[in-house]
């Protein structure tokens, strides 16, 4: 019997950790569905998978996360899933705060349900954390609505959001992508989680990366999607 939920694992060279995410799935938590999104993977990523025989699909070149996360998207809106869920194949998503967030779906009607690290939790001064309160800020500005954790990649969206964000290419899994949501009317939630620490492979977000990715987001939110 299929799950309501569907959790899109994108996978970039997560040899080291894929076989671990999925397993802590299939065994502590099978009452949900997922699918791995190989994101042309170069190392055995994808070959994990097959040997272990998990839901696979293997994309034959690297689109990218939004590349990725759209064709789970594809996948959840094709199958008929009420609710989708990114979810990080590295490691660092904890699943028991999975029910949770779709509780908080359900009763709340929710578009978009963030698990945020800040809802209950203080956010810290650091170096690490000045992007996150720079795009919130943007947020704020734009949408008159303070999102506590706009950078987490652990997001649920339900039926209406896997339809638009399955066939739109504007719409990636990012905090630009919800705050222009969130100025359409969609109703965004957050519901408190923790992140574990990677334990193996690599980030792809470095310092000079992130410093990067906080100007693209920050230039997106309050002026790109002015023009969507």
């Amino acid at each position: 019997m299929r799950s309501r939920l569907l959790l899109i694992i994108p996978a970039y060279n997560e040899a080291d950790n894929i076989e671990r995410v999925v397993e802590s799935l299939r065994t502590e938590y099978p009452q949900y569905d997922y699918v791995v999104v190989n994101d042309g993977s170069k190392d055995r990523t994808a070959e994990i998978c097959r040997e272990r025989g998990y839901r696979l699909i293997s994309l034959p070149v690297n689109l990218g996360l939004a590349g990725a996360f759209q064709t789970g998207m594809k996948y959840a809106a094709k199958y008929g899933y009420e609710y989708a869920m990114q979810y990080d194949g590295d490691g660092q998503h904890d699943p028991k705060y999975i029910a949770a967030m779709l509780d908080l779906a359900v009763k709340e009607q929710c578009d978009i349900v963030i698990g945020s690290r800040f809802v209950t939790e203080r956010k810290p001064w650091s170096a690490r954390m000045l992007g996150s309160r720079v795009i919130a800020t943007c947020i704020a500005v734009t949408t008159g609505r303070r999102i506590k954790d706009p950078t987490s990649g652990m997001r649920l969206f339900n039926r209406r959001m896997i339809e638009l964000l399955a066939n739109q290419v504007n719409y990636g899994p990012e905090p630009d992508t919800v705050a222009y949501l969130l100025r359409k009317g969609a109703v965004v939630k957050e519901s408190q989680a923790f992140m574990r620490e990677r334990v193996a492979g690599e980030s792809y977000l470095r310092f000079g990366t992130s410093i990067k990715y906080m100007i693209r987001m920050c230039a997106s939110i309050l002026i790109v999607q002015w023009f969507r």
